[in-house]
């Protein structure tokens, strides 16, 4: 063996080694760096696809966390887009679940489903008024009879302050001038039938859809179909279902009944509900995953869904997953305790550091043939990296609880803004449903219940797009410094060091002052 190749064997070690000569102390992100590799491959020639089961294919390994300011319908459409996965959190009612679910299941990429309409016998100076009062930047409108069917289109050169007495339906283009296509005739690739829509009529800049009944289901814009088809034509690619479908999941509670059995009645007719509604995945979400109701849980569903993809958890240990893969489950959250809002490691003195637990819990998945999924304590693009050496996707909370798409509340302090952002382990989560997930009874929250979690402030960072985009550039590095072309490599090729608190302060940016540049203008 040449000095080269034996140096970096003895100092550069494969996880088996590396973790075997840590042990017993718990490592976790920052206590550990990799080594970098001979490389043939570009940082955008590596592959970033990931499986959670036979049926559930991500394009991206990002999943957004089941937390009631973290992803509803918005952030899981987002997500989807993107490549990833969000998880609906449990913390609504039921219908209201179901009803997020539903706006991710039946959204249609490019297609504006609910836009502004106008009716005939409104006047153009009501419509001027409800353009200044919300601030829209346009001033095309579709105009819509009382059953919402479309009798034709207010075009902006009218909507002036001269013709403000004058009626809707005086001003606008009628239904006979109108070109409008067919809902079913979108098929499966809407995005190529509005671009050819567009190419063959050139002056249009706006796709009416319509039913059967010729009632208005929604409209895509010349603009925003230009933009998708240029976003796909790089890296991009939405996270789909057979059915063209965006991917959906959700996460669910283990209901009980007032002796505390499981309610089983309620978890099957709920489940089914969202498997009717399309649903890819559910998440069977508790703090302490390796437990005798989780079990129950997963063994029901699995019972009744044989081909549903179910995720449980969360666990720290070998013997967890393994109780949870014996259960059903296609993958298994990982992580007790590393989340920047979780206190459980505190309060109940419980928990491991995450790359110890990844890597003790991948044995016993690969021995079970189930996935993995890092769950918390992901604060940039070089942990997920980190924690893709062994899992086989992250789930993250804080580094998305600030982007627009999350439905965390907004507050203004001194002039920033930021969004609420919580433990589901709070109080104040608990109080709103999640208080399950812990271990305590709905009624005894603020009798009994100990707090796992905080609430806290994320300033707003915008939107999902940039923030993930950014997490995939990182990504794609780390692999490219591996020599890795995709997620499987990355796990064969990672060799790890451990990195001395002098080593994580010399990884930071230091000895200078930063100055942030907004580029050319």
């Amino acid at each position: 063996m040449k000095i080269a190749e034996k140096m970096d064997e003895e100092y550069y070690l494969a996880a088996d080694k590396f973790f075997a000569a840590n042990r017993p102390v718990g490592l976790t992100f920052d206590d550990i760096s990799l080594s970098t590799r001979y490389s043939e491959f570009l940082p955008s020639e590596t592959k970033l696809v990931t499986r959670l089961s036979d049926q559930v294919e991500l394009q991206v390994p990002i999943i957004s966390a089941d937390m009631d300011t973290v992803t509803e319908g918005r952030m899981a459409i987002e997500m989807a887009l993107m490549g990833g996965l969000g998880l609906i959190h449990y913390n609504l009612s039921k219908d209201q679940q179901l009803k997020e679910v539903e706006k991710v299941k039946y959204h249609v990429h490019g297609l504006i489903q609910e836009p502004i309409k106008v009716k005939p016998n409104e006047k153009i100076g009501d419509v001027i008024e409800m353009i200044e009062r919300r601030n829209f930047s346009f001033r095309t409108f579709p105009v819509v009879d009382d059953d919402d069917k479309l009798v034709g289109m207010l075009e902006g050169r009218v909507v002036q302050a001269r013709y403000k007495d004058t009626l809707v339906s005086d001003a606008m283009k009628g239904r006979d001038q109108l070109i409008a296509i067919k809902e079913k005739e979108l098929k499966d690739d809407p995005i190529k039938v509005a671009d050819q829509f567009f190419n063959e009529h050139i002056g249009i800049n706006k796709l009416l859809v319509v039913n059967e009944k010729d009632q208005l289901r929604g409209l895509f814009t010349l603009t925003d179909i230009g933009r998708i088809i240029n976003e796909e034509q790089s890296f991009i690619r939405p996270a789909r279902d057979a059915d063209f479908r965006l991917l959906c999941g959700a996460a669910i509670s283990t209901d009980r009944n007032a002796d505390g059995s499981l309610n089983k009645e309620a978890i099957i007719s709920h489940v089914g509900s969202l498997v009717d509604r399309g649903l890819d995945v559910v998440a069977v979400s508790t703090a302490h995953g390796f437990s005798k109701g989780v079990g129950e849980a997963v063994r029901l569903v699995r019972g009744e869904f044989p081909d549903l993809t179910i995720i449980a958890g969360n666990v720290t240990s070998a013997e967890g997953v393994a109780f949870l893969a014996d259960a059903g489950v296609n993958a298994v959250k990982v992580g007790q305790g590393p989340g920047s809002i979780c206190t459980t490691r505190i309060v109940a003195g419980v928990g491991i550091p995450q790359m110890t637990a990844l890597y003790v819990a991948s044995k016993a998945a690969e021995a079970k043939g189930v996935k993995i999924l890092a769950d918390g304590g992901i604060s940039k693009s070089g942990d997920i990296v980190k924690a893709l050496t062994l899992a086989d996707a992250v789930i993250c909370g804080g580094i998305l609880a600030g982007c627009r798409e999350a439905p965390g509340r907004i507050i203004e302090i001194n002039g920033k803004s930021y969004k609420q952002y919580r433990g589901m382990g709070s109080l104040e989560a608990m109080a709103d449903g999640s208080a399950a997930r812990y271990g305590h009874k709905q009624q005894d929250v603020n009798r009994k219940a100990t707090a796992e979690g905080v609430e806290a402030l994320k300033e707003v960072s915008g939107p999902v797009q940039k923030v993930v985009l950014n997490l995939i550039g990182g990504l794609r590095s780390g692999l490219g410094y591996l020599g890795a072309d995709d997620l499987t490599s990355l796990k064969a090729r990672a060799r790890y060091i451990r990195v001395s608190p002098a080593g994580q302060q010399e990884s930071k940016t230091h000895d200078v002052i930063e100055v942030k540049s907004e580029g050319k203008r």
